[in-house]
């Protein structure tokens, strides 16, 4: 290769500029698509050049990252001075191009401090519930040998077991709401729940548990199949959000609790509290609905969507069926990164990110250049392996999917079932769930006759994740509204079926 690209520079120098000698050589070398050192002695009657390229740089047609400065190196000893400076000026009067460096060291940096929702792989501290029967499903006829539903629970439960609260966390949450003996970590409404708290374990018993669906202890995609012996996978039926509300009311006939004093639920959670007081409306006395809704929203689907595409894309994913083989992270990842732009706000990543930089000193390049790109490499990075994908799958859908006029007339007709108090939250920059939706959903229950529903609009920068990290504004409405007397029932005036 040498001699060849030495024999072409002789050949050719006398009726080619030195400019168009480079470009000349460098289409020979992308010919070939050498990625060996090249180096070839040119003797010309002008001047002498050493030729170079670097065995770093591989060599391709699309691959042209040299400037002609660094293509040409003028041996000073071979000419004289005037031809050195007209060899100069022919050189550097061609277009210079000086491309980016081809590695990416786009580290994992996470130089902002802000609060941040409490979660943690669990694994242990939480109790079982075993339905040793078939579990049916709403969609496809779907149904599963046994049913397990993981959950821990606060406070005690009174002779009569009339103060139990039933709460229902996220997404990809678990039961593991507050630190116990049974595990110290902090829970994911850690300042919530507690003796005089929001949620005051000195008067409730409060039951959460990881919904159906999850990898936290309940039975989901990950958990093996008895007929098969093998990880169900995407065998796993079709879940609904009524599918989860079944089991938790199937672990409350295993504690005897006939009625919950209150049913509680934020963003997934919200979903199952309104499901609970419509499907179950004699076994709820207050249903509390934060940053939830009555009905998905084409937004929110599509951005559910862009997650679990960036999963299934991934060619670890393996159709759902990675467990002991691979692990579809670069997906899982790109899911969270989607997912925490949901999570948060613009406000609130104006103050906190504003368009500041990693390092001012850096050299720009394709790596994240701002913090907030930075942060969400973090989100994704921290969270991608603490989470079943197949879950986060299954649950997101059943969040699309999530209509509670689905089995009745209309979304009306479904709120004229529940016969309890309401309170409706909702946050103004929350752009999952819309303030707007949660104040569709008070003013349908208000239609439907319930005379004591009441809805908050709370200000705050924190988006969706309010409900996680706002304990004085989501604190104090929880708080006012479980302990405040009200009547048993909230309607004021018959159903519409009456």
């Amino acid at each position: 290769m040498r001699s060849q690209i030495a024999a072409l520079c002789r050949d050719s120098y006398s009726t080619l500029t030195s400019g168009k000698l480079v470009e000349h050589v460098r289409e020979a070398l992308c010919k070939h698509h050498s990625r060996q050192l090249a180096t070839a002695a040119i003797d010309t009657p002008k001047s002498k050049f050493e030729l170079k390229l670097s065995n770093k740089v591989p060599l391709s047609p699309h691959r042209r990252l040299f400037s002609t400065s660094q293509f040409l190196q003028q041996d000073t000893s071979a000419t004289s001075q005037g031809q050195t400076n007209n060899l100069k000026e022919d050189s550097e009067s061609v277009a210079l191009f000086n491309g980016l460096d081809e590695q990416f060291p786009c580290l994992m940096r996470n130089p902002s401090k802000g609060p941040e929702p409490e979660y943690h792989q669990v694994v242990s501290g939480y109790k079982k519930f075993t339905y040793d029967r078939p579990f049916h499903f709403k969609y496809n006829d779907g149904v599963i040998p046994s049913l397990t539903v993981a959950y821990e629970t606060w406070g005690e439960l009174n002779e009569d077991k009339s103060n139990a609260i039933l709460l229902t966390a996220g997404l990809s949450a678990s039961s593991h709401a507050k630190s116990h003996s049974e595990n110290s970590q902090p829970g994911w409404w850690e300042k919530f729940i507690g003796p005089g708290c929001a949620v005051d374990t000195n008067k409730y018993f409060v039951i959460c548990t990881n919904t159906l669906g999850g990898c936290y202890g309940s039975t989901g995609p990950s958990s093996i199949n008895p007929e098969t012996g093998e990880p169900y996978g995407t065998t796993f039926p079709l879940l609904s959000v009524k599918d989860m509300v079944n089991a938790q009311f199937l672990l409350l006939d295993h504690l005897g609790v006939e009625k919950v004093y209150a049913t509680i639920g934020s963003s997934l959670g919200g979903m199952c509290s309104l499901t609970s007081a419509v499907e179950y409306p004699e076994r709820v006395g207050r249903m509390l609905s934060i940053s939830s809704c009555a009905l998905s929203h084409p937004t929110s689907i599509a951005m559910r969507y862009l997650q679990r595409k960036s999963i299934m894309t991934d060619p670890m994913w393996q159709n759902g069926h990675y467990y002991g083989k691979s692990y579809p992270r670069n997906g899982m990842k790109m899911a969270r990164e989607l997912a925490t732009m949901t999570y948060r706000s613009g406000p609130e990543w104006s103050q906190r990110f504003s368009r500041k930089r990693i390092d001012e000193n850096e050299k720009l390049a394709l790596c994240p250049t701002f913090l907030i790109e930075s942060y969400l490499d973090y989100q994704g990075e921290m969270f991608c392996t603490m989470y079943d994908p197949n879950s986060l799958l299954y649950i997101s859908k059943a969040m699309d999917l999530f209509d509670i006029g689905e089995d009745h007339e209309d979304i009306t007709s479904a709120c004229a079932k529940i016969t309890c108090p309401i309170m409706v939250l909702g946050v103004t920059t929350d752009i999952l769930f819309p303030i707007w939706q949660q104040k569709q959903l008070a003013d349908v229950c208000r239609a439907a006759g319930n005379g004591k529903v009441t809805f908050y609009s709370l200000d705050s920068v924190y988006g969706h994740d309010t409900f996680l990290l706002n304990l004085n504004d989501i604190g104090s409405a929880v708080k006012g509204f479980l302990d405040t007397e009200q009547a048993h029932s909230g309607r004021v005036r018959p159903r519409k079926d009456q």
